[in-house]
């Protein structure tokens, strides 16, 4: 079946169609969470911050520009973000060991405790939310977002 464009698709299309569209929903109601769980850090924290300090949870410490590379922004958007996290308190720079010209930035211990709090909180939503599900479902979801997340990576 060809489509003429103007709304006729094929079967693979109309696939990628609902997972762009359930995709939209899922991103739009994650930007939402965020705001709210950044506010729940500090209540002067940037939404687009939060996803910070998930990564510096998780990875100890990392160089800015790595940041940069990994969340695909610039390293003046990079560095504004920290400048400000920094001044909430809630990140420090410390010196590299490995290259004294570059810093390591790390959550402070206020940092990761209210990090840890927030996200306790919205790891026990999940598990409401998701009760009804299999863990073996759980686990796949999660394995397809990893691999979703992956090929963002790779893309230009």
């Amino acid at each position: 079946m060809h489509g003429s464009g103007t709304g006729s698709e094929t079967g693979a299309d109309q696939e990628f169609l609902a997972l762009e569209r359930e995709l939209s929903v899922f991103l739009r109601r994650a930007r939402a969470q965020s705001g709210e769980m950044a506010r729940e850090v500090h209540p002067e924290l940037e939404p687009a911050a939060y996803g910070l300090l998930v990564r510096l949870d998780a990875t100890g410490s990392q160089r800015a520009t790595d940041l940069a590379a990994y969340f695909g922004v610039g390293k003046a958007t990079m560095s504004r973000q920290l400048r400000a996290l920094e001044d909430l308190g809630l990140v420090t720079r410390e010196p590299d060991p490995d290259d004294g010209r570059a810093s390591l930035v790390r959550l402070t211990d206020e940092g990761r405790a209210r990090f840890r709090h927030v996200r306790d909180a919205r790891r026990a939503r999940y598990r409401r939310k998701l009760a009804g599900w299999d863990r073996a479902e759980v686990a796949e979801l999660a394995r397809l977002l990893h691999q979703l997340n992956a090929g963002g990576e790779e893309a230009p």
